[in-house]
């Protein structure tokens, strides 16, 4: 069988991603790409790898969060720093309930493109090829802004790239220091409507002042002041993903050198397709998104083909169902990769399968779906024996209004207020927050019963 190469996906069938009107232009974006450095280097995946082996096992818990879709027009500082600094609040919070440490992986620098169910949408009476994505086309509904452009793909690394210089610097320059991070989380367990929550924060408080007391300081333990933080999108337009694909001088093994993991959505994950067929041969963690129209041996198939030597960490099985439907599909799908024996972790992506329509208008997701289906997600769990090893939302630090409930009690009435995604609805950083309580309580629970069956 012949090795595999970076191109090979060119031969296979594709679907959601565009067709260049202009091939030299393409041409010419792709060889340029191909000359730039990566973005992330293959010891920094193959590290993320061995920490996802360790959620596999139960010994870790994935927290992965971030914009639906980057944009290059709200490109900021703040806004990285933002949804970065919501993340390090989550992970604190999930640390302290799971005894355990949080795999941080952000939806960020590569969240670019998007698929869509449909190829085109009309506006009063005007049909146009749907937005992709900035890294494809432009927002705006007119004929020029969504041709797709190849040059775009040029800015998305440009930007792609100074996301992960500042994540970077925020990763080890004291930002993160676990102390200013509790501090920013007591300003939300302050609020009157949040009182629910202050308990669990008074004893992370109690925690630190502990730690504190005993000599165990920032300035004497750099683990308290930094945090590992890794960067994931979706693998869609594979003619970026191929131009910075690069050969890792260690191993000899090929790299995605766009962003530490990479995942197949819901769309693309046809096993003889393009998508499989690139992501296959990287050395990355892959992600799989796993909606109701997955089948048992679909899955099987998929498994083979992306981790034939059964790596553990290197497949993360990202379950999409919708609130009310995860008994329906998940048992079968654990079913399987236990009839497998398959090294999987396993996320719940809570956002996907709640998409409504709201009475105003706008597409957004109501809170109470959200946190149920990630409920429903653990119970499964717990029924079936495995473990659920991580979520995955589409969040921002920003204080949008897109999605509905929480605590601030967003209502239909507040979508209009600050409803500033180009894609999908987004969790707030108050929604965001107040999830990642929810979601340590359930693993709380988790780890009282676990202890419960110990002692038996």
């Amino acid at each position: 069988m012949a090795e595999w190469q970076k191109s090979d996906w060119r031969g296979k069938p594709r679907v959601q991603m565009p067709d260049y009107p202009d091939q030299g232009a393409l041409n010419s974006v792709e060889q340029r790409l191909s000359s730039y450095p990566p973005l992330v280097f293959a010891g920094e995946a193959r590290r993320l790898k061995s920490h996802l082996a360790k959620v596999s096992r139960g010994e870790a818990f994935l927290l992965q969060g971030g914009d639906c879709a980057e944009s290059f027009a709200e490109f900021s500082a703040d806004q990285i720093r933002d949804t970065f600094k919501v993340m390090l609040q989550m992970a604190m919070v999930l640390t302290f309930a799971a005894k355990v440490p949080v795999v941080k992986v952000g939806r960020m620098a590569g969240q670019f493109a998007k698929p869509r169910s449909a190829g085109t949408e009309t506006i009063g009476g005007v049909e146009l090829p749907s937005y992709r994505g900035d890294i494809i086309n432009g927002f705006d509904f007119t004929a020029d802004a969504r041709v797709p452009d190849p040059a775009r793909m040029l800015q998305a690394y440009t930007q792609a790239a100074a996301t992960l210089n500042l994540l970077r610097a925020f990763s080890t320059g004291g930002f993160a220091d676990v102390h200013r991070v509790h501090a920013w989380t007591l300003g939300f367990t302050g609020a009157p409507e949040a009182e629910k929550y202050r308990a669990m924060s008074e004893k992370i408080a109690d925690a630190l002042d502990f730690m504190t007391a005993a000599g165990v300081t920032s300035e004497a333990n750099h683990e308290l002041s930094q945090v590992e933080y890794y960067t994931s999108h979706e693998a869609l337009l594979l003619e970026y993903e191929e131009a910075l694909t690069r050969v890792d001088s260690t191993s000899g093994k090929w790299l995605a050198g766009s962003g530490h993991m990479i995942w197949i959505g819901d769309r693309t994950r046809q096993p003889d397709g393009a998508h499989v067929e690139y992501c296959r041969g990287v050395l990355n963690p892959i992600g799989l998104k796993c909606g109701p129209s997955m089948t048992s041996g679909h899955l099987k198939t998929l498994i083979e083909k992306l981790n034939p030597k059964n790596e553990a960490g290197r497949l993360t099985l990202i379950a999409r169902f919708g609130a009310g439907q995860v008994g329906d599909h998940l048992p079968r799908l654990i079913r399987a990769v236990q009839e497998e024996g398959a090294n999987v972790v396993w996320s719940c992506d809570p956002m996907h399968g709640n998409t409504i329509k709201s009475s105003s208008g706008y597409k957004t997701r109501p809170f109470d779906s959200v946190m149920r289906e990630v409920r429903e997600f653990f119970d499964v769990h717990s029924a079936e024996g495995t473990i659920p090893g991580g979520v995955h939302f589409e969040m921002t630090g920003k204080d949008v209004t897109e999605c509905t409930g929480g605590v601030r009690a967003v209502t239909d009435e507040d979508l209009s207020d600050r409803y500033h995604t180009a894609c999908d609805p987004r969790l707030n950083a108050s929604q965001s927050l107040e999830l990642a309580f929810l979601v340590a309580e359930e693993l709380s629970k988790r780890r009282t019963m676990l202890a419960r069956a110990e002692a038996v």
